[in-house]
């Protein structure tokens, strides 16, 4: 199981965003893409964040009670990022997954983000080569 990296398990229909879209903008973009989170990329292309649903809670919720969505991805997003390289092991993400509380980690190869590795996919991944 060892031979098998993260790669070849990372979604790469996510949208991306930038830390000054609108929140209202990138929760719309989540929720029609029916995604757990996005990659926020800064203007040379790095990784400057992951917006994810529950990061999207507290803006909704504000919305719901006073009509009014205000702040931008950057306002809300989660700045440390965990990330995994394209070439790890599944098996090393597994762990990962027990070791965090996160549902998606990004992918990179290098600096540059190729994709969402969800811990969903992980476990379908073990449940059918374990």
């Amino acid at each position: 199981m060892t031979a098998y990296r993260v790669g070849a398990l990372a979604r790469t229909e996510a949208p991306i965003l930038s830390p000054d879209t609108p929140i209202r903008r990138a929760v719309a973009l989540l929720v029609e893409a029916r995604a757990a989170a996005a990659p926020v990329l800064d203007e040379e292309g790095r990784l400057a964040g992951i917006l994810t649903q529950k990061d999207c809670f507290r803006p909704a919720l504000h919305a719901a009670y006073h009509r009014e969505w205000t702040g931008r991805v950057a306002d809300h997003m989660t700045a440390e990022v965990v990330t995994v390289q394209s070439s790890d092991e599944v098996i090393r993400t597994a762990q990962m997954f027990i070791d965090h509380p996160h549902r998606v980690f990004p992918v990179v190869d290098g600096v540059r983000v190729i994709g969402l590795l969800h811990r969903s996919d992980v476990l379908a991944f073990l449940s059918r080569n374990g």
